[in-house]
């Protein structure tokens, strides 16, 4: 077994790219000692990829603000599993395996994980076999992938004693897109637009992830006014959901005078970002160079008036749940997702702030325009379904706060500026998007269109931690439990 190598180790001596990133070509041996360091919490494992006849790992060290990328050339396809040793690297590398043919070595569970068996030229009829289940007076309760409301497919196996889940397992992929394989080889706007679909519910994040990788890559800097308005709408998406899912929350919970005040100070925000941008979701508004459309003085009106609005509808929110005994049983203590657990997945956004991991890509690695920025980052430690919902309900006042201190900053200018003709090169970025972190990595050709596009949502190490928190829970709590950590089906199947 290799001793582990951290990651300030590893970055020593060597210089960061224009996006941050200290990247090295490694051997085998230093691969496996790099994984050993995520084992040990000597640092992240921000994602893991295959691109051609190589595999990429990502890695990061928050309280350092130190992120690297380590690049191994496999032989024959074949390399040394990151997940024997950090189990967070599992459903990566059983996704590469089915996307790309790549053979992780000791891989703990062969089973596919994106392929289900109907992918043309690799049909197979093999039965998927769930995690064996033994002991006295168990059963199982299948649920999915078709769900009774509008939402994406996902199947969740659960072992259950009486109404007790002793085990959850998921399998997921099938809403499987091909991402990847439709972005290589395109030109730069129409991938855009494809990396702006990857999660809808996050595509102000993702175009934003894709935009900063893409000018890293070739060195193109947008305008300041640009910026600025990339955060304006980052922000807008990020009031948006989080006042969606509390009230869902307490839909889940019977409580549907929230859900309701909820599901229209939602609409009230879509009809704001509509009159202000051209979309509801502001989709394909952030582009490579800045943003594709300006923001008037009377928009930033609309937004200003709009805040004064939000802020009556959470403040009456949290009232309305402080008093409500009943609401707050079925939230405290359901659904802990353990600190131990939260840092070994390394988990994003509210569901590892709510479990005491203070870490936000807008602060720890802040990017423009939030390294100017004011704000705080709320935690919690319980780990709940109260403190997920706590959290994101302060991080709503946050948003208020950081939304009126952009829209005071907005001066006349640009809103996107020329491609620039250079060499081609690649680039990474993590941006904060509502449920956590979104990590891009992009390689553009010399003609100037992408030779791979690799996406990690935070869902890849969000699901897992659900399939945790579920256990020792009664099967009727699974649904507040599973929608306080919302996970995206579609940015996770790629």
């Amino acid at each position: 077994m290799s001793a582990a190598l951290a990651l300030a180790d590893f970055v020593a001596g060597r210089t960061a790219g224009a996006d941050g990133f200290v990247r090295a070509d490694v051997d085998a041996g230093t691969w496996t000692a790099l994984a050993e360091g995520c084992a040990a919490g000597a640092h992240d494992l921000v994602s893991l990829w295959a691109d051609g006849d190589t595999m990429h790992l990502a890695l990061s060290d928050s309280g350092r603000g130190l992120q690297a990328i380590a690049s191994l050339a496999t032989e024959a396809g074949r390399y040394p599993s990151v997940a024997a040793r950090h189990r967070p690297a599992l459903r990566l590398e059983r996704a590469m395996r089915d996307l790309y043919g790549v053979q992780p070595e000791g891989l703990p569970d062969a089973r596919p994980w994106l392929d289900h068996g109907r992918w043309p030229d690799r049909r197979s009829e093999a039965r998927y076999e769930f995690l064996p289940v033994e002991g006295e007076g168990l059963h199982q309760i299948p649920v999915g992938p078709v769900h009774a409301g509008i939402i994406e497919p996902g199947h969740f196996r659960f072992t259950a004693n009486g109404e007790t889940v002793v085990r959850l397992e998921q399998r997921l992929g099938y809403v499987h897109k091909g991402v990847e394989g439709l972005m290589a080889g395109t030109e730069v706007e129409p991938a855009a637009r494809i990396v702006g679909r990857i999660s809808g519910d996050s595509t102000v994040a993702y175009a934003w992830a894709f935009a900063r990788a893409i000018e890293a890559a070739l060195g193109w800097t947008p305008p300041p006014r640009a910026v600025l308005l990339r955060a304006v709408m980052a922000e807008l998406e990020r009031l948006s959901h989080h006042i969606n899912d509390v009230g869902a929350i307490c839909n889940d919970a019977s409580v549907i005078t929230i859900f309701a005040r909820c599901t229209l100070q939602r609409e009230d925000l879509l009809a704001v970002a509509r009159a202000c941008f051209g979309h509801r979701l502001m989709m394909d508004c952030v582009v490579p160079g800045g943003v594709a459309v300006d923001l008037s003085a009377e928009g930033v009106g609309r937004i200003r008036n709009l805040l004064v609005r939000f802020e009556q509808t959470r403040a009456e929110m949290l009232r309305v749940y402080d008093s409500l005994p009943s609401l707050q049983d079925r939230t405290v203590t359901t659904g802990v997702a353990a600190s131990e657990l939260v840092r070994q997945y390394a988990a994003g956004g509210f569901v590892g702030r709510a479990s005491g991991r203070a870490v936000d890509m807008r602060k720890n690695f802040a990017y423009a325009p939030y390294d100017g920025v004011d704000f705080r980052l709320p935690t919690r430690t319980a780990g709940d379904v109260d403190a997920r919902l706590m959290v994101r309900m302060e991080e709503i006042t946050e948003s208020l706060a950081i939304l009126s201190q952009l829209l005071g900053r907005l001066a006349p200018g640009e809103i996107r500026s020329e491609r620039p003709v250079g060499p081609a090169g690649e680039g990474a970025a993590l941006v904060e998007a509502f449920r956590g972190d979104v990590f891009l990595s992009v390689r553009v050709r010399d003609d100037g269109r992408l030779r791979h596009v690799h996406a990690r949502d935070a869902s890849w190490f969000q699901w897992p931690l659900l399939e945790a928190a579920i256990e020792g829970n009664i099967v009727a709590d699974f649904p507040i439990c599973n929608k306080s950590f919302n996970c995206s089906y579609s940015g996770h199947d790629l």
